[in-house]
Parts: C-alpha cells; sequence; structure tokens
C-alpha cells in the first residue's frame, strides 16, 4: 500500500507558507516546474484539490486545510525522530519478557532507575515461562527476556544476572525432607510445562524413580505457596520470592541439592540490540552482572 512520503508533504507546506510555487521552490532550490508536479502528483494520489487557483495567488481549499494539518504534525514528529536518534537517546516502546518470580522479586528497582534514567522509553513488561520467553524472543515478539537455567537457545545472547537459591517448600506438617523419596506420591505443584524451575524438580524426583501422585498446574507464586501452605503438596521456588512475599513462615523449607538449588537468570535476546536494550544491559552490567556478554550455552 503506498502511502504519502514526507518529501511530498514538506513542499506542500512550504509552497503554504511562501504563500506560491515560485518563492517555494527558491527556498527549496527547485524548479517551479518541479514543485508544480510534486504538488499535482500529491493531489493525484489523494483524489482532491489542494488548493484554488484565484488570478495568480494560491489559497489552500478546505482539504488542503485539513492536510495542512496533518503536514505539519507528521513533520514535527519527524523531526523528533531524527533529532533523537542523532543525539543517542534511547525512545519509543521496549517489549520486555520475564519469569513472574524475577518481575515479582527483582526488577522494580532496575525498571525505575532504567525510567529515571531513559523516560523516553516505554517498558512493556510480559511474563512467561522460560519456554515460552525464549520463543518469542526468537520470534521478535518481545525484543529481550529474563530467563532461568536451564534453556537450550544457541541462537540467542546470554547475560547472566542473578544469582537464585531455590529450596523445596512443604506443608508445615511435613517437617523434614532428606531425599526425594520422602515426598513419596504427594501432589506436585508448579507452573506448566516450559518452565525451568518445574523442570529441575522434576530431574531431581526422576533421578530418584519418584512419580508425584499428580500434578497441580498454577499461574501465579501466590496460588502455588497458598496451595502448598494449605497442605494440597510440595513445589520449588525461589527464596527471593518467598521473602518478597512474606510467606516464609507459611510453609517449611527444605534445602535441596546444590546441582538443583543454584540457578541463575539471564538476560536473553537475538541480533543486535537496538538502543533501548544497550541501555538495560548496561545498567545490569553496572549492578554487578557476574558475567560478561556471551553467547547462550546449548545448555545453560
Amino acid at each position: 500500500m503506498r502511502t504519502i512520503d514526507l518529501e511530498s508533504l514538506a513542499i506542500f507546506r512550504t509552497v503554504v507558507e511562501e504563500g506560491g510555487v515560485v518563492r517555494a521552490a527558491q527556498k527549496l532550490h527547485r524548479v517551479p516546474s518541479n514543485v508544480t508536479t510534486r504538488i499535482r502528483q500529491l493531489e493525484g494520489f489523494l483524489g482532491v484539490r489542494l488548493f484554488r487557483r484565484e488570478g495568480r495567488t494560491l489559497s489552500l481549499s478546505a482539504e488542503g486545510e485539513t492536510l495542512l494539518n496533518y503536514a505539519v504534525r507528521l513533520l514535527r514528529l519527524a523531526d523528533e525522530a531524527v533529532s533523537d536518534l542523532r543525539t543517542g537517546r534511547p525512545q519509543g516502546l521496549f517489549r520486555l519478557g520475564s519469569l513472574e518470580s524475577t518481575a515479582g522479586s527483582r526488577l522494580a528497582p532496575i525498571l525505575s532507575r532504567y525510567h529515571a534514567a531513559h523516560p523516553g522509553v516505554v517498558v512493556e513488561l510480559v511474563t512467561g515461562t522460560t519456554g515460552a520467553l525464549v520463543q518469542r524472543v526468537m520470534n521478535f515478539e518481545i525484543e529481550a527476556a529474563f530467563v532461568s537455567e536451564p534453556f537450550t537457545a544457541p541462537a540467542l545472547q546470554a547475560l547472566p544476572v542473578f544469582h537464585e537459591e531455590l529450596v523445596l517448600i512443604t506443608p508445615s506438617e511435613v517437617r523434614r525432607v532428606r531425599t526425594a523419596r520422602d515426598l513419596g506420591r504427594s501432589t506436585m505443584i508448579a507452573f506448566a510445562q516450559g518452565c525451568s524451575y518445574r523442570k529441575r524438580l522434576e530431574d531431581w524426583l526422576g533421578s530418584a524413580d519418584v512419580m508425584p501422585g499428580r500434578t497441580l498446574e498454577f499461574a501465579s507464586y501466590q496460588g502455588m505457596i497458598a496451595c502448598v501452605a494449605a497442605g494440597t503438596g510440595f513445589a520449588i521456588v525461589p527464596q527471593s520470592v518467598l521473602q518478597t512475599l512474606q510467606a516464609t513462615q507459611k510453609v517449611n523449607q527444605h534445602p535441596l541439592p546444590e546441582r538443583v538449588a543454584r540457578n541463575r537468570t539471564h538476560l536473553v535476546w537475538r541480533g543486535e540490540p537496538s538502543l533501548a536494550l544497550e541501555r538495560l544491559v548496561g545498567l545490569l552490567q553496572l549492578q554487578g552482572a557476574p558475567d560478561a556478554m556471551k553467547d547462550a550455552p546449548d545448555e545453560a
């Protein structure tokens, strides 16, 4: 579909401002016939007359008045875009994905500082599982996402940003869990498939040949923790989430083997980062991201 080009709008505006084709041509360093042709082409494209010719003078038609209002706004926006880009200030919409746990316990102070430094950027935050977020980044539906190990994304760039300590939580009457076998056929409470924490838990249970009696899937940690506190089953959660939700007294916490408990959250993206993403990466690195930017491993 054809659209009006900005150069035609600029010529039209100049003709209006200068009061005629000849003076507009002089200002634009064009020959009058070229200006006349561009105006006629614009009128032909729109299917309306933009000027009324009264003797040797031109005056705007009603349609011309309408177009002039749009032309002024569009040309001003174009000038602002060029100015902002040339000054190196990030602007516009920045679509960012995050695990719910990271959004709830980690991002508020970071995004607050980011907004203070870059008020022209509008951050649109979406949450999901690691698997879903990685796929959305791969499809360019979001520009970047905070995801957790393990994930498979050889085409993505990754910056490790947070260390998480995962703990097993059970109802308060379950005093001690030494091994996965101590859970027996209890109910597992987790996010949907694609959650990397769920995969860690399932791998740990599988290594001991433990099969949960059933699995209940939730969409929020609040729901998961409430269900565990009510005595329904067990779950795996980051310790930072329990502290943020002030839920440490509602359930019992049990340590997990180090290979299960220790986890890292990464910021991942595909291709060349935008200016908005570059600024976020810089902010995270200043806050002490543990490793420099690197290619994401096949299996982190």
